[in-house]
């Protein structure tokens, strides 16, 4: 199973949604004219970490940015994804919706895993949940920047049988090699295809280095980013995931009953 999709690696404007959006809106229509089936956006790619402010910008499941995100997957016949605030029961999320290029909602994810250096704890209320989707192109798994440094969620993951896990991100230029790091570790040890969209820029004195990238099970690299703004766009194959797996047997060679 191939897949062409594309990387939204943008700088984001603090606090300015509609800016933002018309970016989105922008690439979205590059990306179909390109033939991608899916386009991923960086983590909070509406606002930015202005978190003090969530209660402006956060909507329900279904309204405000969540709805014309919906139109525009379904204008376009591209999925669409990546991360914006919710609003769910007098909280805010820090939320990864993945409409499908019909316009419909295929999954939501709330980040699990919330990030101190960024103060998400005192504005955002946790994930409780993993969210794994049977996709059109196969099964996947969905994350958010700081879930890349949990293994083992990614392992839950692959063991529950996605081939993909897509990972909007917000990651400072300080710890770029982490991130480099970490993407290829978490294709490497699940033998899995992970497509990391990271953000550029400068924000509350933070800089945001890009390197948005997909890494194939091997842990090469199939396309990356550099530091400025760019759409990416790359194909992957799905099946090279069972090639790797039944060559390198990992999964079969656990003993969970040991660890």
């Amino acid at each position: 199973m191939k897949l062409s999709l594309s990387l939204g690696q943008m700088h984001i404007h603090l606090g300015e949604p509609e800016k933002n959006f018309e970016r989105v809106r922008e690439w979205t229509v590059e990306a179909a004219r390109r033939g991608s089936a899916l386009i991923l956006f960086p983590e909070l790619w509406s606002t930015g970490y202005d978190l003090e402010n969530s209660s402006r910008y956060a909507a329900p499941l279904g309204e405000g940015l969540f709805a014309r995100l919906s139109a525009l997957a379904k204008e376009q016949r591209v999925a669409l994804g990546g991360s914006i605030l919710e609003a769910r029961e007098g909280r805010a999320y820090n939320c990864f919706a993945l409409f499908d290029k019909n316009g419909q909602l295929a999954a939501v994810y709330r980040k699990v895993h919330l990030f101190r250096l960024m103060d998400e704890e005192k504005w955002l209320a946790p994930g409780e949940h993993l969210e794994l989707v049977e996709a059109e192109w196969g099964m996947t798994g969905l994350g958010i920047c700081y879930d890349l440094r949990f293994p083992e969620m990614f392992r839950k993951y692959a063991l529950n049988g996605a081939r993909l896990v897509l990972l909007p991100a917000e990651w400072p230029s300080r710890r770029a090699y982490h991130w480099q790091t970490l993407l290829r570790a978490r294709a490497i040890e699940n033998q899995m295809f992970i497509v990391g969209c990271n953000r550029v820029g400068e924000s509350k004195g933070e800089h945001f280095g890009g390197g948005s990238a997909v890494i194939d099970p091997w842990g090469e690299t199939v396309i990356e980013g550099g530091s400025s703004e760019t759409l990416l766009t790359a194909e992957i194959d799905l099946d090279k995931v069972d090639e790797v797996r039944n060559r390198i047997k990992v999964f079969e060679d656990r003993r969970p009953e040991v660890y």
